[in-house]
């Protein structure tokens, strides 16, 4: 993550999954491809002290898993006493080796450590932002569109959505309902998650609602605080026009589909909506927030986790297996060469179905040049 946007979304209060992987998405890294590298700094034994003491406390008082925490507080106290980090003094390596030591210990992807070279103010809990942050948030994911990067008819009306991240559900309603509604009359649909790194479950619902014609439990979702678990539904009204739950509905995957994108893609599989196309995805089920560990350091920490009520479990560290398996780069083609053959089968006319099949060449043709050229 680019150490100006993490310092202003901390200045914002507390940092919620949805804006993390919005901002984060696709590469879940500390640095977005483009933007300009932040500095490193140079952390004394003081300093080191302070992250991995303030590392502890977090992840005792609010990570999901209270075992886990234990067993990672357990594994930093005893790094701290044998000197095991003295050696480091790159702030980015100390918060990268974190980073691994804690997904290691509690096989967890989401915890994650966080550096940045802007200092980062600190946080006041429940604090509501101000009218000036939520123009500065609001501005931010109308940059990116709400995370809807194309919306696109591919010939023989096979709709496509290019959904680069859950942008939160009460800001992006309105735009998915106008992509929905340009969708609404393709009489298949790809939606491709290959660089979806996550967002809102509550938008994750408001989605799939438009795949449903009636009411449909989604997923769950337990928190350990309040010890509550929040069950996730399809909702009765959708912004758009409803796509409905006849149509076929292809979802493209890679190994960086994260979080939020793998909660929908799970949720499609296994009630039986969506047909997976692509890679096994990245294996992050714990929603959480970002916690501020001193001025240069913050941890997002897991507080919840999904349940699936059809399987009673989740992704985490496993990710979601595609029904179609093939390298990332060929999911679009191989989705749109599947749709095309089902086309064939319920087509009747003959001069139809030799332009289907003209269209398949063509789309066989350029993924066998994609994958010479690879």
């Amino acid at each position: 993550m680019h150490t100006h946007q993490l310092a202003r979304a901390l200045r914002r209060g507390p940092l919620t999954v949805t804006v993390l992987f919005s901002l984060m998405a696709p590469a879940f890294a500390q640095s977005i491809p483009g933007a300009p590298r932040q500095a490193d700094m140079v952390v004394d034994a003081a300093a080191r002290t302070q992250l991995v003491d303030g590392l502890i406390r977090e992840m005792q008082q609010g990570y999901v898993f209270p075992e886990k925490a234990g067993k990672v507080a357990q594994l930093l106290r005893q790094q701290q006493k044998s000197g095991a980090l003295a050696h480091i003094t790159s702030a980015e390596k100390l918060a990268k080796t974190l980073t691994g030591q804690l997904q290691k210990e509690a096989l967890d992807k989401h915890l994650l450590v966080v550096y940045s070279e802007q200092a980062m103010p600190q946080q006041e809990k429940n604090r509501k932002q101000s009218m000036e942050e939520q123009a500065m948030a609001l501005a931010d994911m109308k940059a990116r569109n709400f995370g809807i990067e194309r919306v696109e008819r591919l010939p023989f009306n096979i709709g496509y959505l290019d959904l680069r991240g859950f942008a939160p559900a009460k800001d992006a309603a309105t735009t998915i309902g106008a992509a929905m509604t340009v969708l609404a009359n393709t009489d298949s649909l790809i939606i491709d998650l290959r660089k979806n790194g996550g967002g809102d479950p509550a938008t994750v619902a408001m989605i799939a609602s438009y795949l449903f014609d009636q009411r449909t439990r989604l997923n769950d979702i337990y928190f350990r605080e309040g010890d509550r678990t929040e069950q996730m539904w399809s909702t009765e009204y959708v912004a758009g026009i409803r796509y409905g739950q006849t149509k076929d509905v292809y979802l493209l995957t890679s190994e960086h589909t994260f979080s939020a994108a793998e909660d929908f893609s799970y949720t499609l599989k296994n009630l039986k909506r969506a047909t997976i196309v692509g890679e096994t995805t990245g294996g992050g089920a714990h929603p959480g927030d970002m916690v501020r560990l001193s001025a240069h350091f913050a941890v997002f920490i897991p507080n919840g986790r999904s349940i699936s009520p059809i399987t009673k479990t989740d992704w985490e560290g496993t990710g979601v297996a595609p029904d179609v398996k093939v390298p990332a780069e060929d999911a679009f083609k191989t989705a749109q060469a599947a749709l095309l053959n089902k086309l064939i089968a319920a087509t009747r006319d003959p001069s139809r179905i030799d332009r289907i099949k003209l269209r398949i060449a063509a789309v066989e043709q350029e993924k066998t040049a994609a994958s010479t050229a690879r």
